[in-house]
């Protein structure tokens, strides 16, 4: 019986078996499929901490833009800021290494307005399409740490022009075709920097939501506020360590604007 030999691989197949294709399996699975993504800073505590690290189901964003169901009040996605927003806003740019050139970080937030949504804002509270929205899951948090945020004109206002006169000062705002309205759940004067300074965002911007908290695996349970420096507490961390993989779910305050 003759016994065929298996030739030995060239160079060009030795580099795409060793180097390319798991670089290529890698991009298809984290663009296509689900990836995770670290959280920076505290513009969405209490729900989500500093460097926690979120699971963003991919696939489900390629099938919104394909028209199969579409993000829903109370998500948290992950975005890039308005393109014209961040030539404007410096805070919205970040330099690449050797200050090759400038580019827009994705943020984090909350998903507030769908499209022809009519958002305002006034002394801290939220209100869509003219029912107040109930954000105790998150205001309740900043009453207690002496912080909630209800005279600055973030509090007050669906578009403020801030300290960057990108926008002009609206107490409402209807949500164009192709956005969302988003906010980060930190509710202190400068606790988060959304669609009340930038604007809504584009659904095309959008890289997907955060459906799950898978790190670090454990947390502690209290995490306390320091109102004046705008950061968690030096002593912020105690209590018991508690699981921390947890499914980000919608708050109930939306549950009435989703049916």
């Amino acid at each position: 019986m003759t016994r065929l030999l298996k030739s030995a691989p060239g160079p060009l197949q030795k580099l795409w078996k060793e180097l390319l294709e798991p670089i290529v399996f890698a991009v298809v699975i984290t663009q296509f499929v689900a990836t995770l993504v670290g959280v920076d800073g505290v513009s969405m505590m209490p729900n989500l901490r500093n460097r926690e690290r979120v699971f963003v189901p991919k696939y489900e964003t390629w099938l919104h833009k394909a028209g199969i169901g579409e993000f829903k009040r109370g998500d948290i996605l992950i975005f890039k800021p308005p393109r014209a927003a961040a030539d404007a806003i410096a805070e919205l740019n970040r330099s690449a290494p050797l200050n090759l050139w400038k580019y827009r970080p994705f943020l984090i937030k909350r998903l507030i307005g769908l499209p022809g949504d009519k958002i305002s804002v006034s002394g801290g509270e939220v209100t869509v399409n003219g029912t107040k929205l109930d954000s105790s899951w998150t205001t309740d948090y900043w009453r207690q740490q002496g912080c909630w945020d209800t005279q600055s004109s973030l509090a007050n206002l669906a578009a403020s022009k801030g300290n960057n006169s990108f926008l002009t000062d609206q107490p409402e705002v209807t949500v164009p075709p192709g956005q969302y309205f988003v906010m980060g759940d930190n509710r202190t004067a400068s606790g988060s920097e959304d669609s009340r300074l930038f604007g809504p965002v584009l659904k095309r911007d959008v890289a997907g939501r955060a459906a799950a908290v898978i790190w670090p695996i454990m947390r502690k349970t209290t995490i306390k506020y320091d109102c004046a420096a705008n950061a968690v507490a030096a002593d912020g961390l105690s209590g018991e360590n508690v699981l921390n993989w947890r499914v980000l779910t919608r708050p109930e305050g939306f549950d009435s604007f989703n049916k």
